[in-house]
This record gives C-alpha cells, structure tokens and sequence, in this order.
C-alpha cells in the first residue's frame, strides 16, 4: 500500500515534519489523550486483539467502547471532522 498524501508530504518537508512530530508529543501527554488510550489498550487485551494484526481497532463511540475495522473507526467524519 502506497504512502498516503499526508505522509508525502511530510517525507519531502523535513521543517513541516518537525513541527508536526512536536505538537504531536504534546497533545498525546494531554490527560484525555492518554486515558483514551490506556482504556482501548485494556479493552484490545481484554479481547484479544491487541497486537495480533487482525485490523480490529477499539472505538469510543456514543459513550462505549466497541471493536470495529480500524479503517472505518479512524475514517469517521472524514474531511468534516473539526
């Protein structure tokens, strides 16, 4: 699978990477971020598919934690997505 516009982007503009790569390391310190994440990662070993590469995805949706494809959990809202 081929490299999508974003990631091209970001390969051939080193300052834009950079600056991406920090605002990144910040936002995933935030508490929210963080407590998401520990919470699908119990959830994924929970179930069983933490780690094993079988496209499963946990997602918070309408207040719950359910397992879906992670294409259509991270494709959610799209380009309407604020």
């Amino acid at each position: 699978m081929g490299l999508g516009k974003s990631a091209k982007y970001y390969a051939s503009n080193p300052m834009a990477r950079a600056k991406k790569l920090k605002y990144d390391k910040k936002y995933q310190k935030k508490p929210s971020a963080v407590k998401k994440r520990i919470e699908c990662n119990k959830f994924n070993r929970k179930n069983g598919t933490y780690g094993n590469g079988d496209q499963i995805d946990c997602s918070h949706k309408n207040g719950t934690l359910i397992a879906e494809h992670r294409k259509a959990n991270r494709a959610r809202g799209g380009a309407l997505r604020a």
